[in-house]
């Protein structure tokens, strides 16, 4: 039986695309409290089907599929530009597929316009309105209105007419910066793009039994499952070393690890490779916020999905990116005894146009990272870092790096890191990381 809660999220499902939403209606048809009704909203909202627009109110959006993130909805345009909705607003669900600016005569203009595009342009009116006819909405800039007319066409044919204060150029900057954060976010792998689904796992009950763990261990040559109560929540986890010992007829919630550690679905690949290492697990169970089981995520599926990560080319280019690809091989002398430099771009600097302290961070731990895989196939989780001093390095200096290995166990590193400029030591710090085996 679904909670009222799941009631509420699928009542929401299928609403229409843009529809609006409001509590107190989401309240009075499903006879829930206005509080239920309100979470349950936000939840959608956060799961990428609804989304609440100032001046507009809350409406159902087309849910975004992973490769499809950098299209942006007009609604999300008008968040992004603070934007005013002069007519048109049953359209804000829609996606754009391009941005066209206006600085040219009408004939031109209309050759780029087509349907799904987002025209952006001052105070002309009748460009307005042949954008429409063309299936473009329009965005128009200085804060500028329309003619009462063109609002009319807007909403008879459902394409937003978007009014705001900022000019052109600062317009089209901020669109762009929003597509390029969503390609950045693009490139994060999640939990839920590699669980096992609950459906294809098995999970053990709290009022099973050690002989039932024997027949699933049997079946599926796996030894750790996740304990579930009737309502199925995870409450514990179980494991060959759990039932070592004991009678076959002991309740697995006797024997169980109680409290595991979990994750939700939107938890990046990344931190949850850490919280595998570090505690030693090799199973997780993936959870809602209720608790409730929705999969599970093994150690070999987050370390295939991180060999993955690191052959995909990155469209969004973060600082990382841009500063590990400065960083070149000078020479490698003996194994463990690299020499890296790396140029000092002026995006790496601070406002004093002196390399920054989270630049000089990055660059201290991919030098380690890079040495220590001399020694060890496999990723690396840096444990934490010490930075014993950083003198300022100006913009467009070369700097020299070279970390060296002090020790290397199965399962961490420790490296030293000296940094010098022109033969003057500028930085020295040391680190020590967590190994994961391939």
């Amino acid at each position: 039986m679904a909670t009222k809660h799941e009631q509420i999220l699928q009542y929401i499902d299928e609403l229409p695309v843009g529809e609006k939403i409001s509590v107190r209606q989401i309240a009075k048809a499903l006879t829930v409290s206005e509080g239920t009704a309100y979470r349950a909203i936000k939840e959608a909202e956060n799961k990428g089907y609804v989304s609440t627009i100032e001046r507009v109110g809350t409406i159902r959006i087309e849910r975004k599929k992973k490769e499809n993130i950098e299209k942006l909805t007009f609604a999300e345009v008008v968040n992004i530009v603070d934007g005013q909705v002069l007519g048109g607003r049953d359209g804000l669900h829609k996606t754009l597929n391009k941005f066209v600016i206006g600085a040219m005569k009408l004939e031109a203009m209309m050759r780029y316009t087509d349907a799904g595009s987002l025209l952006i342009v001052g105070n002309r009116t009748q460009v307005h309105e042949f954008a429409l006819k063309a299936g473009a909405a329009v965005l128009i800039t200085g804060g500028f209105d329309t003619d009462d007319s063109v609002k009319k066409l807007a909403d008879e044919l459902q394409l937003p007419i978007i009014s705001s204060s900022y000019d052109t150029f600062t317009v089209a900057t901020m669109i762009n910066r929003a597509i390029y954060d969503q390609l950045i976010k693009k490139e994060i792998v999640l939990v839920e793009d590699i669980l096992t689904p609950v459906e294809e796992t098995i999970c053990v009950k709290t009022t099973d039994k050690i002989y039932d763990w024997l027949k699933y261990n049997r079946e599926t040559q796996h030894s750790r499952f996740p304990v579930i109560d009737k309502n199925s929540k995870v409450v514990g986890m179980v494991t060959s070393k759990d039932i070592m010992g004991h009678d076959p007829s002991t309740p697995i919630d006797k024997i169980m690890t109680k409290n595991p550690m979990t994750v939700g679905r939107k938890t990046s690949v990344a931190s949850s490779s850490h919280m595998m290492v570090w505690e030693g697990i090799e199973v997780l169970p993936v959870v809602d916020d209720s608790n409730r089981i929705e999969g599970i995520i093994s150690r070999q599926d987050v370390l295939k999905a991180l060999q993955m990560i690191q052959r995909q080319p990155q469209v969004g280019e973060t600082i990382d990116d841009i500063v590990t690809n400065q960083l070149v091989l000078t020479s490698g002398k003996t194994k463990g005894e690299d020499i890296y430099g790396c140029d000092v771009t002026p995006q790496m600097t601070n406002h004093l146009g002196t390399i920054s302290y989270g630049v000089f961070t990055t660059i201290v731990s991919e030098a380690a990272s890079r040495v220590l895989r001399n020694y060890k196939k496999g990723d690396l989780v840096v444990e934490n870092m010490t930075i014993y001093f950083l003198k300022p390095v100006q913009i467009e200096s070369t700097l020299a790096i070279y970390p060296k290995v002090l020790e290397v166990g199965r399962k961490f590193g420790k490296v030293d890191v000296e940094v010098f400029n022109e033969g003057i030591l500028v930085g020295k710090a040391m680190m020590m990381c967590q190994l994961i085996e391939r």
